[in-house]
């Protein structure tokens, strides 16, 4: 499928609008990414390693806010700034994270492409299972650019997310074993449905292009915490 066919933004939206409750387990994680537990907690204690002194997060497609939760727990009292496009995701966003910090929280429901995250506003951006949605290379380009000039200096941005191989051969062979993950967690049923709304709505780019890509920005520091199939966890410190 060519990326003219691929899921608007809306359309990925009023998907997650029925969806909320795949985003509300904070011990689970995202089940139909591998490792959700492990990346969740390898990501959120990195960001306070790197960043102990954070006071502004942002958490860009924050889901249920599971991520800004975790990290509120190794670092309080933060201020939370949660982006996603769903609205009744991000009200359940908004709810959880509030209760859980002294700090100032903000929901905004839109896009990552357009909306402006400002400059020096940010010590820490989370970005978990979101950036698959990006198009083309220009897009990917103008959303890193937006995320180094959101963060302060010494600021950290964080990623977990789905990621295409290199090889072709390579690519075959970690779709099979993830559907075999799939398949372990439910039923061919589940597996076929995931892959059908993957096959419609993403577009995942390498894990090399994009730590790459962080470097070409300018980020001084890139670190690979965890790759295992077809999922990353990786960071950068401006």
């Amino acid at each position: 499928m060519n990326k003219e066919q691929k899921s608007t933004a809306e359309e990925i939206r009023q998907r997650f609008d029925n969806d909320v409750e795949r985003f509300s387990n904070l011990e689970t994680g995202q089940s139909a990414t591998i490792d959700a537990v492990l990346t969740l907690n390898l990501i959120t204690e990195s960001a306070a390693a790197v960043t102990p002194e954070a006071r502004d997060l942002v958490d860009v497609g924050c889901g249920a806010g599971n991520f800004s939760l975790k990290l509120l727990q190794q670092l309080s009292g933060m201020n939370v700034h949660l982006l996603v496009l769903s609205q009744p995701v991000l009200e359940r966003a908004l709810d959880r994270v509030s209760s859980q910090t002294t700090g100032k929280v903000e929901a905004e429901q839109g896009d990552v492409r357009e909306i402006d995250l400002g400059v020096d506003t940010a010590d820490v951006i989370v970005a978990a299972a979101v950036l698959h949605h990006l198009r083309s290379e220009d897009e990917w380009r103008s959303v890193f650019e937006k995320f180094y000039a959101a963060l302060r200096p010494g600021g950290s941005i964080w990623i977990f997310d789905l990621v295409k191989a290199e090889s072709t051969a390579l690519e075959t062979l970690m779709q099979e074993r993830y559907g075999d993950y799939l398949v372990s967690l439910q039923d061919e049923e589940y597996r076929d449905h995931v892959f059908a709304y993957m096959e419609k709505e993403d577009t995942p780019q390498s894990l090399t292009f994009q730590t790459n890509l962080l470097q070409q920005i300018g980020f001084s520091q890139v670190e690979v915490l965890h790759k295992n199939v077809c999922f990353a966890a990786f960071g950068a410190v401006k």
